[in-house]
């Protein structure tokens, strides 16, 4: 399993004081930006993203990695697949 804490993710989108649905729609401009294989951080403090971007991420074919919490906000990971 990997550590979270010590990716380095190729790209991050700061989605925090941002509520439902607008984390998960900068994930999906986000994912755009980093390339095929390369992760991409969602910094979130909106407690809906916990299941919005790993439903997203399963439902469009990308790998959701996990999230650790940070002071006061989440980091999402995602590996983008195609």
């Amino acid at each position: 399993m990997t550590d979270l804490n010590s990716i380095e993710a190729s790209g991050s989108v700061d989605a925090r004081g941002s509520a439902c649905p607008g984390p998960l729609l900068e994930a999906k401009k986000g994912i755009g930006k980093v390339q095929v294989g390369q992760v991409l951080e969602i910094l979130s403090n909106d407690s809906g993203t916990r299941v919005d971007i790993p439903a997203w991420a399963g439902k469009v074919g990308h790998e959701y990695m996990g999230f650790v919490e940070a002071d006061g906000y989440d980091k999402h990971f995602i590996t983008r697949k195609k």
